[in-house]
């Protein structure tokens, strides 16, 4: 039709002989096909993400799964763990490695630590690979050697068993150069001929955990570092879709092992009356670092109320910390925040006591925890590398009682002072290399 004719019958009558050939050609057409079905492996992950929620929340109280705010928070964690094993599938590959993110301020499952930057490559077992960077200056840099974990054992505590400690690596007792650079091979035996520094890898290992540790954030320097395998093919081909499909099936298990571990933690601590209290928290067949001592216990608190929580500080510690969780084990949000403190962050009184106050309200005291908007949740602590361990002791007060039951040296901050500590905190956290 031209134009011309167009004109003559008018935009509706254009219309009507439009829909009309439209219909007669639906009628002329061949009948639909069968519908295209999703490649293998998909309607597993979205079946175990369809009930995900609410499975999560029958580990958890009756009172918290008919709480709307414990539900949306029950989301988050879902989809913390969907995340976690997204970047997995996505990133991950032994033959051709890189460090990425693991977990942190975005993904808190697992209940990260507020100083630690964690990043995990995937590596093959039987390969060698060469990592190399810039070693900072960061007080504590491992690479942890990691074995398939086992999803059916687990300790008193709740937390997978990892069976014996596996070897550490230290990034700071590498060979360095003039620019602070450092050369590694990480293999099952040593190159031939080779004299540089090397770490020797365990036949199992199937990924290696790194995790450095800084007190001070806006001066202490974080690592860069690379990874590559320099036993095999230099260039990545296209992954096969065998591979493809194993990594997407096996999303599945990985996020409800991530999503369902530590949810009832928090309870088993209640149900041990460890409530306002803290007791010993043995990680040693769980993953934790050789030479860190834990503790933790529930705290329980009113707005108006506030928990002391007092120890002789070590007179020998590498580091040291104090931390907050929310019912779900989450790590409190500490970016915006002052609801974690290090060593370098708190102040010891002349007594030598440490002295760290928790409350939801800012009671002026220079070690404040604030649980920010939590009323109840998990205090936990380590002590690093220290030559003593003690559990810290623990009373409640009311939080206008706070200045009185603390000695006249303990160190006060007014308002504007907290309001730069906060602020500076969280721009140096951002400034990290966390991503």
């Amino acid at each position: 039709m031209t134009v011309k004719q167009l004109r003559g019958i008018g935009l509706a009558g254009a219309l009507v002989m439009t829909v009309g050939a439209s219909q007669a050609q639906a009628q002329t057409s061949p009948p639909a096909t069968t519908p295209i079905a999703n490649p293998p492996g998909w309607a597993e992950l979205v079946g175990t993400l369809g009930d995900l929620p609410a499975r999560m929340l029958a580990k958890l109280t009756p009172e918290q799964r008919a709480d709307p705010q414990i539900q949306q928070e029950v989301v988050r964690f879902a989809l913390s763990a969907l995340a976690h094993a997204t970047l997995d599938a996505l990133g991950q590959d032994g033959d051709h490695p890189v460090f990425m993110p693991a977990i942190g301020q975005v993904i808190s499952i697992g209940q990260p630590n507020a100083d630690t930057v964690y990043r995990t490559a995937k590596i093959t077992p039987g390969g060698s690979y060469r990592l190399r960077g810039k070693r900072g200056s960061v007080r504590m840099a491992r690479v942890a050697q990691v074995a398939p974990r086992p999803r059916d054992k687990v300790d008193a505590n709740g937390m997978a068993v990892l069976g014996p400690p596996r070897i550490v690596f230290d990034i700071n007792a590498l060979q360095v150069d003039a620019q602070g650079n450092f050369d590694v091979i990480a293999s099952p035996v040593r190159p031939a001929g080779y004299t540089g520094d090397w770490w020797q890898l365990q036949p199992d290992t199937n990924a290696l955990m790194m995790r450095w540790v800084a007190s001070d954030w806006g001066k202490e320097i974080d690592p860069t570092i690379s990874i590559e395998r320099v036993d095999g093919p230099i260039v990545r081909p296209r992954p096969p879709a065998a591979l493809l499909e194993q990594r997407l099936r096996a999303m599945p298990g990985d996020i409800t092992f991530s999503a369902m571990m530590f949810l009832d933690h928090v309870a088993r601590l209640r149900e041990q009356g460890v409530v306002n209290t803290l007791k010993v928290f043995d990680l040693a067949l769980a993953g934790g670092l050789a030479g860190q001592f834990y503790y933790e216990g529930a705290y329980d608190l009113k707005p108006d109320e506030a928990l002391i929580v007092e120890a002789k500080v070590p007179t020998k510690c590498a580091y040291h910390s104090v931390i907050l969780t929310n019912e779900l084990y989450e790590t409190t949000d500490w970016y915006n925040n002052q609801s974690t403190l290090n060593d370098a962050q708190s102040r010891t009184d002349p007594d030598g006591i440490l002295r760290v106050v928790i409350s939801a309200k800012d009671p002026g005291v220079a070690n404040w925890v604030d649980t920010s908007g939590y009323p109840t949740g998990v205090i936990q602590g380590r002590w690093t590398e220290c030559d003593s361990q003690p559990v810290p002791t623990v009373r409640k007060v009311k939080v206008d009682q706070v200045a009185r039951s603390l000695p006249s040296t303990t160190p006060r901050v007014t308002p504007e002072e907290r309001e730069r500590i906060i602020r500076d905190r969280r721009s140096a956290l951002q400034q990290r290399p966390l991503w």
